[in-house]
């Protein structure tokens, strides 16, 4: 054990060299949950998740909704005790190196910073989709997809050079009112009343567990929580991190789940639990929500929820960014990537060249996209969302398990509950999860064929690779290889 303190020691980190901190201390628990809610993009969800889900999978879609958020608060409960051990930005890269060794730390890694790139790269394609016809439907003025998401990757790569509390302040912003407009029309419904009784069908199990087509519900449902987990990625840059990050996780996760059964649940009220479902078989499914919007509050409601569409889109890309950003940045300061990107800016201590690389090859992934005429919405949005969406419900799978391996021996004065059983049944629930999203990929690509099994491979492809680089790294270069995952709670390489 000694000689493997000396061989980290050596190792020079982020703690060791002048400008390779980030800023600690500038994040309270609502700056944390505003990053991570947004990422999630309750807004989105509820208008294109919600009838969709409804569509394929029926009535029980609050009720699955209220399901995997219970899930992932299982997942959360030893998600929060084991982040008191574990201060790195690289999250998930780290727990899993910890809980279950290097190797299954560095399969982590490479799996999750390519979900995260891929779910930056998504938006940056719904963001062109839905700002080039909203601005038509609502201006008269037509300009190509490709201007709106060109404009927000240039804003995006100014907030993200900037102070990390200057992106939490604008978010914080865009979830207000995104979260408002939605808590006002479900004010409206309940009011005046929809065409027949609320109904509480959507919680009954049979129609979230039995129903044809139940298994597409959860589909959507670990897919509208993507992002949670990264209430540890800001524990570096967080205002004492022992109780700001448990609070912001749990704050993050009970406020989505119920507010994702909530708004889907009042649609079956807006329009009755039968015609709903009718509804969303039909050709205009996805205008259910701005539907609502009119009858209860107006035109210009709805007008105002395509509007808020599109800077939802821009929040989320904006907390996946700042996460991405920051994995890189813990990656590089590893040596896992080019030593360079683990710099901070010496004023704003932002991870400013991982941010500005990021930025850089959204850039070329845009100007390609838009060369070679790759549609904005299907191609360049759902395709590279759902190589996200599958990459990350693994890595909190393997999260999950490493949380079990890395209490087993010592429960560090928890209790059985909270660091072996709750992340059992949560690793359990997120296992399901990712094989419910691979064998239903067709349902989120709305496509068929190999395409399919092509925005899959990259998660096991990298899991496999970064199992053999770290058999190679340990033979060629014991001494980094011992480093890695060092940079924080030295105590926890017990489990390593």
């Amino acid at each position: 054990m000694s000689q493997l303190n000396a061989r980290a020691s050596s190792h020079p980190t982020s703690e060791t060299q002048e400008g390779r901190q980030l800023a600690s201390g500038r994040l309270g628990v609502w700056g944390i949950a505003f990053f991570v809610i947004s990422a999630a993009a309750p807004l989105t969800v509820v208008v294109s998740a919600a009838p969709t889900a409804l569509r394929l999978g029926g009535i029980g879609a609050p009720g699955a909704m209220l399901v995997c958020g219970m899930v992932l608060i299982l997942f959360a409960v030893g998600f929060t005790a084991m982040s008191r051990y574990v201060r790195n930005a690289g999250a998930f890269y780290a727990y899993a190196t910890r809980g279950l060794g290097r190797p299954a730390g560095l399969a982590t890694a490479l799996v999750t910073v390519f979900a995260y790139a891929s779910l930056c790269v998504c938006f940056y394609g719904f963001i062109g989709f839905f700002g080039q016809i909203t601005v038509e439907a609502l201006l008269g003025y037509h300009l190509h997809w490709g201007f709106y998401s060109l404009a927000s990757a240039a804003l995006v790569c100014v907030l993200g050079y900037r102070h990390i509390d200057v992106g939490a302040k604008v978010l914080g912003v865009l979830l207000t009112l995104e979260v408002a407009i939605l808590l006002v029309l479900a004010v409206a419904v309940l009011m005046q009343g929809g065409p027949a009784p609320a109904s509480a069908a959507s919680f009954d199990p049979r129609n979230i567990f039995l129903a044809a087509g139940s298994g597409s519900l959860f589909v959507f449902g670990f897919g509208a929580y993507i992002g949670f987990e990264g209430t540890a990625i800001y524990t570096e840059e967080a205002k004492d991190p022992r109780r700001t990050v448990p609070r912001a996780t749990y704050v993050a996760v009970g406020f989505l789940g119920a507010f994702y059964a909530f708004t889907f649940w009042i649609l079956t009220v807006a329009f009755g639990a039968d015609n709903v479902v009718e509804l969303a078989q039909g050709e205009d499914f996805q205008d259910i929500v701005f539907s609502a919007g009119s009858t209860y509050l107006g035109d210009a409601a709805a007008d105002t929820m395509r509007v808020l569409i599109v800077t939802s889109f821009f929040a989320c890309l904006l907390a996946f960014h700042n996460a991405c950003s920051r994995y890189v940045y813990s990656l590089a300061r590893e040596r896992l990537l080019p030593y360079g990107l683990a710099s901070t800016h010496r004023v704003s201590r932002s991870p400013h060249r991982a941010s500005l690389l990021l930025s850089g090859l959204s850039l070329v992934v845009i100007v390609a996209c838009i060369v070679v005429k790759a549609d904005p919405f299907l191609q360049l949005g759902i395709w590279t969302y759902s190589m996200g969406v599958a990459g990350l419900v693994f890595a909190q799978a393997v999260a999950a398990v490493a949380i079990v391996g890395f209490f087993t021996q010592d429960l560090r004065g928890h209790s059985p509950w909270r660091v072996l059983i709750a992340p059992v049944l949560g690793a359990v629930g997120l296992a399901v999860g990712f094989w419910l999203i691979a064998t239903n990929m067709d349902i989120i690509t709305d496509q068929e064929g190999a395409v399919n099994t092509i925005l899959l491979l990259p998660t096991p492809v990298l899991v496999v690779v970064g199992l053999v680089a770290a058999r190679v790294m340990r033979r060629r270069d014991p001494a980094r290889y011992a480093s890695l995952a060092t940079a924080e709670a030295p105590e926890a390489l017990e489990r390593v």
